[in-house]
């Protein structure tokens, strides 16, 4: 019998609550309500109670009840039921978790669902879903559906019952799917590979290409969210190696561009000790928030995208910086690296006629790179532009030689 895990605030949310779990009951498998609210929730019992998650928080539910520190009750809470989630995974006790609430409810159970690994089946039921913001913060890099519930989570009407049970069905099917990593060591290597539209070409070429040598190729948009997405997978021990493309969001850290990833991007792989293949789509430039353009980042050469992106020339101190950056991750990473670089453009932007097009400047970032990576890190300089056939052909090559 399988266990799914319901997260919710007794206090506000039982009797809906509790129809989850009696409907999850009904359909065969084991419902384990665990509570996560900040006030007696008079009536209701958990299987989990606020006692136990307060004190897997690090706290005593006690100390929350008397503390007037909401924010910090909440991440007390959150904090609890997340170890207590992730404790049950690890013991085989978990094989699937969903929440109903509506703001907090669902801000809270969403962090407790992230903690969770990929491929762990995660459902939201909220009645806030489609305000605007909230739907990404719930969601984040996080593999959660999100059901929104449209009408007040608010005593059993008919329509209510209407989409638990939907969700319900919904957490059930999903619980059924055959755990990720069963076959693992069975099926084909997994190689990461991140893109961008300027350079998708390329990443077309070679996720075909490598396809082909018998690779399973999955793509990550290297925008900010589904690079850090891929990080967490990587960490997770999903993939055999990682071809990066688009490792943009490093210098993106640095300037606070809308790409940005976070500060350990590109440091999976290496903890990891997988091989990586890297270059460097959109490394020279940087796409900080309009509503917050300097005058300096009004007199840089800039290519409009689209009428909604900008990408703007980086300066050189920026690209300096950008390469030191990749010379301490590289450099502490523990398996074996090959730099492709494109010396004729280092994306479909990045071409001959183009305002933003300057391999003099780019070879500031080059050379730093040559200067301070360690010598076993292959550095190979191809007369291309990513976009070109070439180019693909020897990223394929470099990335064969050390994923094989």
């Amino acid at each position: 019998m399988k266990k799914i895990l319901i997260v919710s605030t007794l206090d506000t949310k039982g009797v809906e609550t509790f129809y989850l779990r009696d409907k999850i009951r009904h359909l065969g498998k084991i419902p384990v309500v665990i509570d996560i609210s900040m006030r007696p929730a008079e009536g209701f019992q958990a299987d989990i109670t606020p006692d136990a998650v307060a004190k897997a928080g690090g706290s005593t539910y006690e100390a929350i009840l008397t503390s007037h520190e909401r924010a910090k009750n909440t991440a007390i809470m959150t904090k609890g039921a997340s170890n207590i989630a992730l404790e049950m995974w690890k013991k085989g006790e978990l094989d699937g978790v969903i929440g109903i609430g509506g703001s907090t409810g669902s801000l809270m159970a969403t962090d407790v669902m992230r903690t969770l690994p990929f491929g762990v089946p995660k459902m939201m039921i909220s009645s806030t879903a489609a305000l605007p913001g909230m739907s990404t913060r719930y969601i984040d890099i996080g593999d959660i559906a999100l059901f929104h519930s449209v009408v007040e989570i608010s005593g059993l009407s008919e329509i209510l019952k209407n989409v638990i049970d939907r969700a319900a069905h919904a957490i059930y099917s999903m619980a059924e799917v055959e755990p990720l990593g069963t076959k693992r060591g069975q099926g084909k290597k997994a190689i990461a590979i991140t893109m961008l539209g300027p350079c998708e070409k390329c990443a077309s070429r070679v996720r075909q290409a490598l396809e082909s040598e018998g690779f399973d190729v999955i793509g990550f948009s290297a925008a900010g969210i589904g690079d850090r997405a891929m990080e967490a997978m990587v960490e997770q021990g999903l993939f055999s190696g990682v071809i990066d493309l688009a490792p943009g969001a490093v210098i993106e850290h640095l300037v606070g561009g809308m790409r940005d990833a976070g500060p350990t991007r590109m440091e999976a792989a290496g903890k990891m000790g997988i091989p990586q293949v890297i270059s460097t789509c959109g490394l020279n430039h940087i796409t900080p928030p309009k509503s917050k353009y300097t005058d300096d980042h009004k007199s840089r050469r800039k290519y409009d995208l689209d009428k909604f992106r900008t990408w703007l020339r980086a300066s050189p101190e920026e690209l300096k910086k950008a390469a030191m950056e990749f010379i301490r991750k590289l450099n502490s990473a523990s398996g074996p690296i090959k730099i492709v670089l494109p010396m004729k453009g280092w994306s479909s932007v990045d071409v001959p006629g183009s305002i933003t097009y300057d391999p003099q400047e780019d070879k500031i970032f080059v050379n730093e790179l040559k200067n301070g990576l360690k010598k076993d890190i292959d550095i190979i300089e191809v007369d291309a532009n990513m976009e070109e056939p070439g180019f693909a052909e020897a990223v394929v090559k470099a990335s064969i030689s050390i994923f094989k």
